[in-house]
């Protein structure tokens, strides 16, 4: 019965969307017949471009609020003196 009420919550507050399982179907259907091995190339440059966006986004919402001090969030300078890649 608790474990009843933990789902009907969770659902309620849309913790749990339920398209996970959906999002893992797809992936194994994108992946086929390739083997793990060869699969990890993919996954790393999926890795690594998720890294260097979470790191454009947090240096840009930082730079948004520096305005009045200066700093352009539109000039790739900015990134570059970070050592931050520059996304368009």
């Amino acid at each position: 019965m608790a474990r009843a009420n933990k789902s009907q919550s969770a659902k309620a507050n849309g913790a749990n969307v339920g398209y996970e399982a959906e999002l893992w179907k797809m992936a194994d259907a994108l992946r086929g017949s390739m083997d793990a091995a060869e699969y990890k190339h993919v996954v790393l440059g999926l890795i690594f471009l998720k890294y260097i966006s979470d790191a454009f986004e947090e240096l840009h919402a930082r730079l948004e609020g520096e305005k009045e001090q200066g700093a352009d969030p539109e000039d790739p300078d900015e990134y570059r003196a970070k050592g931050i890649f520059w996304v368009l």
